[in-house]
């Protein structure tokens, strides 16, 4: 079962040669789902194989140019490829008021609908929900409202040990009794307790997506045991005034939010284009936090299913 991430983009305002305006592709259980959609979104998306009319919905974190210049072009192509699947897109206020704008004057025909949803940046809250996996907003700090995204697989249902079935002659009924957590009578009277007969089949995954934002120690509360975590990490430690003054973080202060929340891996971008070279943010942020990535465009990152027995 599927639960990766690849990134398109990891650079900041001013892009660069080596590096892209913010996008990232999520794989959750093969339905796709983007965050974020900087300038050049689609053809990073086809050069790394992901056919854009497979995305179900894209969560922009906020309004600022290198986060969503990206998304009008990308909705007139899926025009151009046969889209008729309605396409959501999650971001704050005023994108939608955008979006109306740019099919009066550009996308006049498009032959699938776009369901707008308005992000409140305020709250934490569901906002998605499918089958498999919740999606949960994070409120940023940042110079205008913005907000991450938490995806979260759900808690599988109880599979019944094989073993426990033919030691207790269980039948059809009972499985399922025991698979809702109910305690069972044996065939002599014996309680048999459903914990001890079930088991979890997979540790259910989770994702963060935390773009544009100053350190918060409510970020961290928020994401709290994350998997993989996407800190944005413009500036170093030396330029932290700098970075307040924008709405910023260091490598240091996402790396300070990855250990505060217990975060299992720790990746970094948006960059600031004074850095030509990633490395020395990586390696300040592995001083408190050492597993520590630089999110690599191009680069998939994939969060492992762990199985129970």
């Amino acid at each position: 079962m599927t639960f990766k991430v690849t990134v398109l983009g990891n650079g900041s305002a001013k892009p660069t040669i080596r590096r892209h305006h913010a996008a990232h592709a999520l794989n959750v259980h093969e339905q796709f789902y983007l965050m974020d959609c900087g300038e050049g979104t689609q053809s990073r998306l086809i050069q790394c194989g992901i056919n854009p009319l497979k995305l179900n919905a894209a969560f922009i974190s906020h309004l600022h140019g290198d986060h969503v210049y990206g998304l009008f072009p990308l909705i007139s192509s899926m025009g151009l490829m046969g889209r008729r699947t309605p396409f959501t897109v999650f971001a704050p206020a005023p994108l939608g008021e955008v979006m109306e704008y740019h099919y009066k004057y550009f996308d006049t025909n498009l032959p699938f609908a776009i369901d707008f949803r308005e992000v409140d940046t305020r709250k934490h809250r569901c906002i998605y929900e499918n089958s498999v996996m919740e999606v949960w907003t994070v409120p940023l700090r940042h110079r205008i409202p913005a907000s991450g995204y938490l995806f979260r697989e759900k808690k599988p249902g109880l599979n019944v040990r094989r073993e426990a079935i033919e030691r207790y002659g269980l039948g059809i009924a009972q499985i399922t009794a025991a698979k809702r957590g109910e305690e069972l009578i044996g065939p002599d009277g014996t309680r048999i307790p459903a914990e001890e007969i079930t088991y979890t089949p997979y540790t259910p995954r989770s994702y963060a997506y935390c773009s544009d934002t100053m350190y918060s120690g409510k970020i961290a509360d928020i994401v709290s045991g994350v998997n993989l975590l996407y800190h944005e990490a413009t500036f170093a430690d030396a330029d932290r005034v700098l970075a307040r003054e924008t709405g910023h973080s260091t490598a240091l202060q996402a790396a300070k939010t990855a250990a505060k929340a217990g975060a299992g891996r720790l990746l970094i971008g948006h960059f600031s284009s004074r850095y030509k070279d990633a490395a020395p943010l990586v390696e300040e942020a592995r001083t408190l936090f050492p597993a520590t990535e630089e999110a690599e465009e191009l680069h998939t990152y994939e969060i492992p299913f762990i199985r129970y027995r």
